[in-house]
Formats: C-alpha cells, structure tokens, sequence
C-alpha cells in the first residue's frame, strides 16, 4: 500500500509516521518555504520531530516516509492507494489541495479530510462526481499513534465500496476503532467532549469551587482520567478555546445547549489567553510545574487568577462511596457533580438521534477520544436513569424522549453491532474447565483451551501458578489439544508477579515460603513450556516481570503493535526467576540476556520487543488491540499437527571477565551494582567454553534470586513500589 499525505503539521505528520508503523510507503508534503535551499524541509523537520516524539514504532520506520513538497512531488498521487488531507482548517485552502488531487490521481484512490470540524458537505462542494465518490472523512486523533478512535464520515454519494475500503484500512491495517458520524458538527466525540468541558469548567467556577477539588471530584467519580477537567485543558493546550469552542458556538443553531457555556467569554479562560498561559505547552495554565525564574514547583491557579501552592481537595463530596452518593451530597461538590451528569446526559439524550446511529456510538466516542471508562449513557445506567429523570422533573427542567424511553425501557441501550474477526471471551461460546479465584481455563470447543488470568492487572498470584499447573496437567491429559493464553483486559496480557505476594512473604521473613513461591513459579512456567501441546500468548498492554515470562512460554505470539514488554525487576530490587533469564539466554546469548535483566527496559513496541528477542520473527505483530485475541484462537488450530515441544540445547556462557559491568554500571548505586554483579555471575562463568542446559541455569537463577532478595536495600525497593508505585534510586 501506499499512500500521500498533505500537510505536516503536528497532525499530518503523526499520520505519515502511523501509516508508515503499518508497512505504507508514505509520501509527506507540504508547501515550498520561501528562499528555503530544501524544497522539502517542512516534511523533513516533521519527519525528525515524530523520530524525536516517539510516532514511529520502531525508528526504522521513518525510512518509509518520503519528504516531499506540493510543486515538486505530486507524481506521487498517481500510484498512491490512499490520499490524506490534513491541513490548515480553511475550506479554500482545502479546495486548493483538492483540485490538485484530482489532477494527479489516479481513478479509484481513496481520498480523505483529516478535519476536525468542517462537514462534508462544504468540503465537497463544487468537486467533480469522481472526486465526490471518492471522498470521505477520516478523523484522526492526536496523537494518530495512541489514539484508537478514528471517525469516519461519508455522504449520500459516497461510494458503498470506497467506505468498505476506508474502513478496513482504518480498522485492519492501522489499527483503529472506527465510529461512523453523521456530518454535524464536531462530529461525535469532540461534540459532546467540548460540551462536557465547557459545562464542568463553568459550573465549577460557579460553585466557587478551587481547581484542583474541582479535577478531584470531576474525574475518579466519573470514571474520567485523573487529569480531570482543568488538568486537560492544561493538556490538549488552553489555545485551542478561541478555535474550537468558539467555532461551535458560531456553527450550533441558537437553541442548543452549548449556547449556555460559552467558554470563550470567560473572564478566567480570557486571563490565560491574554497571559500566555497555555497550558503544558507554555509556562503554566491552570496548574503550573516551574514558576517565573524557572524553578521547579507545584502551584495552581485560585480565584484572585494568582499562582498558589497546591493544596489538598476539600468538599464534603469527596467522602462519597458513588456517583449517585456525590450527587445527593449538599455541598458545592456535590451540586457539581449533578449539574455536569445531569446536563452531559440530557445534551447527549437530546443530541443522539443527531450526531450518531446508536447511544452506543456516544459511549464509544467518549471511551476511545476522551478515556472515560464508560460513556454518558452507560453512566447514566449506573447510576439510575428514573432517578435521573425524576430529579430534573423535581427542578422544573425537561426531560429528553431518549431519556424518558430509557427510563421505560429499564435504561439506556449502549450496544454497538459486532465486528468480524473481534473477539471476547465475555461473548465467546465456552464452558469452564477449571477455576480459581485468579484465573480460569475456558473450553473454546474444536481442542482450544484459552487460559484467562482475571487479576488487577493480570497479576501473577499464587493462585495463577496453580491455574497454569492445572491447566498444563489438563492438556498433558488431553482435555485440549492447544492453549491460548488471553484476556479481555486491554491494558495487561501480564504486569508481573504480585508484589503484595511477595511483600507478604518478607514480612513473615520466612525463607522457605519465599523459596517456595519463586519455584512454584519456575516449575508451572517451565511446565507449560515443555507441555505436549502447543501454546499461543495473546499480548496486549503489558507483559512485565512475570507476565513477560508467561509470555516466554508460548510457541506463537500474537502481539499488539503497542505490546509493553521487558523486565523491569531491577527497579524493585529483583531479577526475573520465573525462567526469565534462562529464556532470554536462550534466544539471545549472553550478553542480550544480560542486557534485558539489567537494563530493566521496556519495549516501545512489539516491533522493538521483536528486536531485543522477546519476541520471535514468526511471532505475530497486529496493529488492532481488539483483534489480537481472535487472530489467536483462530491460529491455534493451524499449530496442533504434529506438535513437538521445543528442543532444548545447552547454552553458552560467556567470560566475566568480558562483561560489561565496569564501564557501565561504575556510576550505578550500591543497590544496582550487587544486582547486576549478581546477574553477571548467574549468567557468566571463567570458562569462556561452558555450557549449561536450562535445568541447571533455572537453578543458578533461583539462587542468585533468593540471595538478592533477603537485602535489606533490596527489600526497601520491593516495599518503595508498593506503597508509591515509583522506583526507590538507593
């Protein structure tokens, strides 16, 4: 595939670098700088700063763009698939781009806007049929790479087909969740984003509530990023009111509702601006991290528009066990939390059947372009929708037909269609094989088992090692012919072993208990990997410590382009033990597993996981996070013929005297210093020519383990994670 895209700015060019991470040779352009010696230097400055700003995977990736520039590269329409648009919000400027398209293409391309706000009427107007048929709206999210939502709108004579392509590429190729919008105005998610906004901004100041309550109770009990409201305004930039909230309320017809919160005159939003407080991006804005001489602090905006430092959140509000329980509350607090749920709910119920097919698409929107973890409808479930309704009846005001048919129909329906080839095991048909409290091994049907951890974070307790004994006692016995080893959590295949587990077991300051854990963990995982059945890891999110070690158990990994994977055990004052080690010497020698114990690194990417050897080159890398554990069931079925567990060679070891410790760990802590010596000589012998067989490294590894972890320096790192969740330097 390839593809061009115009415009490289912040957005374009994060567009480029995404198409790129998906295997599309891209061409970037953008205008010719007057007197500039590099035609293309605004491509090629672009194409740095995402090298610089993380956009590309892998940063071989970059190679796949090509700079160019709109007088000098426009044979590059001519064999593009796809052509993206994404530049300056002017519709003139946009038809400029258009007629230039249209001119070098070639019959059938996709083209597409990247905007935000223009609808697709006034884009196409006055363009030929051909150029109309072929035309749609791909709205990306900034930044393309993270930002699973992509919003996709067509018109009446956009061709049936030309959608069906967008929306495979959008979905398959790079990734995305696309949600159809109807073409209104700030499409679905950035309508009701910038409303909630707007409503909870204002009715804080009204309440006469301080910032930082005001984030407090606007984000944890709504179920919305501990950012909060001003915290993300500081984010997305304080710059963007005059632009996007003052486009709404020029665009929106006078009835709606957005016309009660006009953002854009308000006396504290107009201080900011008028100051240069943009937010994170200049020297403040509702909070500030450095003040005027440059020194670091900690201060947030008060009602005199005066810096202050930052204090603890103070409402009554606060104590509340729930939504509903905040919004009951009589206190500033709870008054707010009630006027933002209660207009967020009403806007949405009166704007659906406007902006989106379903409710669902509404919920979909705000989860994928604004975090919250459940949409306004699914909150409004949750809470009660007949008490919803019933309070705005007491308060005189009107209740939205949705909302009053949610009310008779027992709630809102936030159902969205099903989308071949995504999977859950919470839709799957299964049957249960067997379960504990941790973890629990479902019956897929046609020989596939899927193990499926259902701790926080798909930590591994002990109660997962039992499950993953279990599990291989069950496949060795034939119960299943192929495991999959999966979950429907989105941000962990594993984050590690449960440090409480182990906090427990140095308090009880009890040897054996600790060795016990640490080889029933060694024992279950080399178990699983010597089973007589094959095993396919479906990783998204995180796979650290532990959970990369599970990973390392697997024949085939299915992976998310996204997958976080290392061990970071060194930052905790331990080494991998759960064969971690011995996997890693295994695949990568030596000197690549002792980089990826000591280095406690974590992947950018599948692709540079792939790089360091946690992954294999037939491992499978998949751009959608949604498909991963469906492309793993249906490969399990391919793997079983004539399975063999893996051979086992010995493995070298390679000269102490040769290793990398003086040089680079010289500056190290005491701390890093006694675990890295203590990993060179686990993994190191004088003999330049030995080799162990992975028995005997498992059990080098479990000493050198054990030997670390009865430190008290090392033990204060394990107790340090647990109580801040930050790295203890000692």
């Amino acid at each position: 595939m390839k593809a061009v895209v115009f415009g490289a700015g912040v957005m374009g060019s994060g567009i480029a670098a995404h198409l790129a991470n998906a295997g599309v040779e891209v061409t970037l352009l953008d205008v010719v700088p007057e007197g500039a010696e590099d035609r293309s230097i605004l491509a090629t400055e672009a194409i740095a700063r995402q090298l610089k700003n993380g956009g590309f995977m892998l940063p071989d990736f970059a190679a796949r763009v090509r700079p160019g520039n709109v007088e000098d590269d426009l044979a590059a329409l001519a064999e593009a698939d796809w052509i993206v648009e994404a530049v300056f919000e002017d519709p003139r400027v946009k038809a400029d781009i258009y007629a230039l398209i249209e001119e070098h293409r070639r019959p059938g391309s996709l083209v597409s806007s990247n905007t935000s706000g223009i609808p697709l009427a006034k884009l196409i107007a006055g363009q030929p049929e051909s150029f109309v048929r072929d035309f749609t709206i791909t709205h990306f999210f900034n930044p393309p790479r993270v930002m699973e939502l992509l919003e996709l709108v067509t018109g009446p004579d956009t061709d049936a087909g030309v959608v069906e392509r967008v929306r495979a590429a959008a979905d398959e190729r790079l990734g995305k969740t696309v949600l159809d919008c109807k073409d209104t105005p700030g499409f679905i998610a950035n309508r009701v984003g910038a409303f909630w906004l707007a409503c909870a901004a204002l009715t804080a100041f009204d309440e006469g509530l301080d910032i930082e309550t005001a984030d407090a109770l606007g984000s944890r009990p709504f179920g919305v990023p501990k950012t909060g409201v001003f915290g993300l305004f500081d984010l997305v930039g304080i710059n963007l009111v005059p632009l996007l909230w003052a486009n709404f309320l020029k665009v929106l017809p006078a009835g709606d509702a957005f016309h009660r919160y006009p953002l854009p005159e308000n006396r504290v939003f107009r201080h900011l601006l008028a100051h240069g407080l943009i937010g994170r991006r200049g020297p403040g804005g509702f909070y500030r991290r450095k003040n005027a001489a440059g020194e670091p602090v900690d201060e947030v905006l008060d009602e005199s528009l005066e810096y202050r430092a930052r204090r603890e959140p103070s409402d009554p509000g606060l104590a509340a066990r729930s939504l509903r329980e905040l919004c009951e509350t009589d206190s500033p607090g709870g008054r707010f939390a009630w006027r933002v749920l209660s207009e967020v709910v009403s806007y949405c119920a009166s704007i659906a059947d406007e902006i989106a097919d379903r409710p669902g698409d509404i919920d979909e929107g705000l989860k994928l372009g604004y975090a919250w973890a459940q949409g306004p409808f699914a909150l409004a479930n949750q809470v009660g929708v007949a008490w919803i309704a019933e309070r705005l009846r007491a308060e005189g005001r009107e209740v939205p037909g949705l909302l009053a048919a949610a009310v008779e129909a027992g709630g809102f329906d936030v159902s969205r269609p099903m989308v071949e080839g995504v999977v859950t095991l919470a839709s799957a048909s299964k049957s249960v094989l067997a379960e504990n409290g941790s973890a629990r091994l479902h019956d897929l049907g046609d020989g596939i088992a899927c193990l499926e951890l259902r701790t926080k974070m798909n930590v591994c307790d002990p109660g997962v090692l039992d499950m993953v004994q279990r599990t291989t006692e069950l496949g060795t016995s034939g119960a299943f012919r192929a495991l999959v080893i999966g979950s429907d959590n989105p941000r962990a295949f594993s984050a590690g072993a449960n440090l409480n587990t182990f906090a427990e077991l140095l308090e009880r300051n009890d040897p054996d208990e600790l060795r016990a854990f640490t080889v029933s963990g060694q024992q279950a995982f080399a178990a699983l990997r010597r089973a007589p059945f094959h095993v396919v890891a479906a990783a998204r999110g995180v796979a650290l410590g532990g959970g990369c070690e599970l990973l390392l158990t697997a024949d085939r990994v299915v992976a998310h382009a996204e997958l976080k994977a290392g061990f970071p055990e060194r930052k905790v004052g331990l080494i991998p033990a759960w064969g971690g080690v011995t996997q890693s010497l295994a695949r990568t020698g030596p000197v690549g597993a002792f980089e990826l114990a000591a280095g406690s690194a974590i992947s950018n990417s599948a692709y540079e996981a792939q790089a360091w050897g946690l992954l294999r080159r037939d491992d499978v890398i998949v751009m959608s996070a949604r498909r991963v554990l469906g492309i793993a069931i249906e490969t399990a079925p391919g793997l079983i013929e004539g399975y063999a567990p893996p051979d086992e060679r010995p493995m070298p070891l390679h000269d102490a005297a040769d290793g990398p410790l003086d040089a680079d760990w010289a500056e190290a802590s005491e701390t890093d210093r006694a675990i890295v010596g203590a990993l060179a000589g686990h993994a190191h012998r004088l003999d330049p020519g030995e080799t162990v067989d992975q028995d005997e490294m498992m059990r080098r590894e479990l000493e050198v383990a054990l030997g670390l972890v009865v430190r008290p320096a090392n033990q204060d790192r394990v107790r340090h994670m647990i109580a801040t969740n930050r790295p203890l330097e000692n």
